[in-house]
């Protein structure tokens, strides 16, 4: 394995495992960038990001510029006479400054199956969609939004209960090791960056709150899936006697009989969707506790009969 010099573009969890393991294959890291503190906790207090504090607690130098507008900071850049930069997570699209300085390019891993979605949200809009595996691609940065060529790409089957923070931590996993083989090969010429397919192309936008409502009108199984997408952010959610629940895990039951969508059906928390039926398992009021459903319903009553808007 030849010896690179890098410099590594992330932020959230999801990247720090690709950093670790470009850290263990002995790479030389002139530099991480992350996205600047952000307010957080009660308290609203600036909180470096995850790559930022795992980095500095490796000691590497940490750059945290919110943009790469002012040409001081693409000079920055270019100026650490870089192999490679490994680009995963980062939250900032690269001006071509930034794209052309590394010798052999911007190399990024993406949590999809390339050109599948593209986009901010991979991981829960595959499973939003009922896709069966997924997958990581590691491709060369390009101007466009994941439209780069592809270096390589690995699938990873979707199991029926997955849920988004299971399968972010499997891609993180997989993104590390394939980064660190896709740059050896790029290194050595064993691989060389191909076009993607100009079919099958689809997006995946970031989730809002609004995108974890389960609406009971729509399928079970739809609802089912949605819990597990949303899990743990933004989070899948109905509303209860004026009260927004988050469901937190749920079950499907086939037999949702031809009661109304939104009604409940027994004493278990069974609701009736407009196809089948969905029952919640776990609950959480605003500034509550994550309960079981059995105990949130002690607390919580919501009796068979009930019509859950």
């Amino acid at each position: 394995m030849r010896r690179l010099r890098l410099a590594f573009l992330g932020t959230p969890d999801f990247a720090v495992p690709s950093l670790a393991a470009l850290i263990a294959a002995g790479h030389e890291l002139a530099a991480v960038y992350t996205r600047p503190p952000r307010p957080a906790g009660r308290g609203r207090k600036p909180r470096h990001s995850p790559v930022h504090a795992f980095a500095a607690a490796s000691g590497l130098p940490v750059r945290s510029p919110a943009d790469f507008k002012d040409a001081a900071a693409p000079a920055a850049f270019a100026a650490l006479a870089l192999d490679a930069a490994v680009v995963v997570a980062y939250g900032l699209l690269l001006p071509p400054a930034v794209l052309a300085a590394p010798r052999l390019g911007c190399v990024n891993a993406h949590a999809s199956l390339l050109p599948r979605w593209r986009g901010a949200a991979p991981i829960q809009r595959a499973l939003l969609a009922g896709d069966r595996e997924t997958g990581v691609t590691i491709m060369v940065l390009d101007e466009g939004l994941d439209t780069g060529p592809i270096l390589t790409a690995e699938a990873l089957a979707i199991g029926p209960r997955m849920t988004s923070a299971e399968l972010h931590d499997r891609l993180a996993a997989l993104s590390a090791r394939l980064l660190v083989a896709a740059l050896d090969g790029l290194a050595a010429g064993r691989l060389a960056p191909r076009p993607q397919p100009q079919a099958g192309v689809t997006y995946a936008p970031k989730l809002t709150p609004a995108d974890g409502r389960l609406d009971w009108r729509r399928p079970a199984a739809e609802l089912e899936r949605r819990v597990r997408a949303c899990d743990p952010r933004p989070g899948a959610w109905f509303e209860a006697a004026g009260t927004r629940v988050k469901a937190l895990a749920a079950e499907l039951v086939e037999d949702g009989g031809d009661a109304a969508p939104g009604r409940v059906l027994d004493d278990r928390l069974t609701v009736a969707c407009g196809q089948g039926a969905l029952r919640p398992t776990r609950l959480q009021r605003a500034g509550g506790a994550a309960l079981a459903a059995a105990e949130f319903l002690r607390g919580f009553p919501l009796p068979a009969g009930t019509l859950l808007p």
